[in-house]
């Protein structure tokens, strides 16, 4: 059990049957009144975000979220295949869940899938992945001075956008929570 008094960020608890991840918490102290925690919570199922407001002795029971690397294998369609490395399970799951996560991520490369008593509710791509350049228009000469940017597409197909020196089949580097570049491989 967790009381809002020890609230966090990033922590994950059980309000009323759903499972909450804390986005962003503030003890408040009014000049009048008892003290209070503002709330902002995500639902990790759902993916709404909601305020609420809480009694500092107020308890939780923490939800336990289960974080398992696996091999993200192939799409088909609506579904999306992953490998366990250890025991060689094989999961579906459906682009609901997946949602705009593998953008960036090809085939054979290693991700997070997030469950809650066995339900998967997302997967977690790798922070950074190195792609290769398959599309983009050439710079224009003399248009360095304002870190003026290009779009191209990478190889699994996404748009990401680039400084004007950066050319076809190069390798370059991506931060795939912002879909920045980053640079050059």
């Amino acid at each position: 059990m967790i009381s809002a008094g020890d609230f966090r960020n990033g922590k994950t608890l059980e309000i009323d049957g759903t499972v909450y991840q804390i986005l962003e918490f503030q003890h408040v102290k009014p000049g009048k009144g008892a003290a209070f925690v503002r709330t902002k919570l995500k639902d990790i199922k759902a993916g709404g975000v909601i305020e609420r407001t809480f009694r500092p002795t107020e308890k939780f029971p923490e939800a336990r979220i289960d974080r398992k690397d696996m091999q993200y294998l192939y799409n088909d369609g609506d579904l999306y295949y992953f490998m366990d490395q250890e025991t060689y399970d094989q999961i579906a799951l459906s682009s609901d869940i997946i949602g705009d996560e593998l953008k960036f991520v090809k085939e054979n490369e290693m991700c997070k899938v997030c469950s809650h008593n066995g339900n998967v509710f997302s997967v977690e791509a790798p922070l950074f992945v190195e792609l290769e350049i398959t599309s983009t228009e050439p710079g224009i000469k003399g248009n360095t001075a304002t870190g003026a940017t290009k779009p191209a597409i990478v190889e699994t197909g996404a748009t990401v956008y680039v400084p004007l020196f950066v050319d076809n089949g190069e390798k370059i580097k991506i931060d795939t929570r912002t879909g920045e570049y980053l640079s050059r491989v």
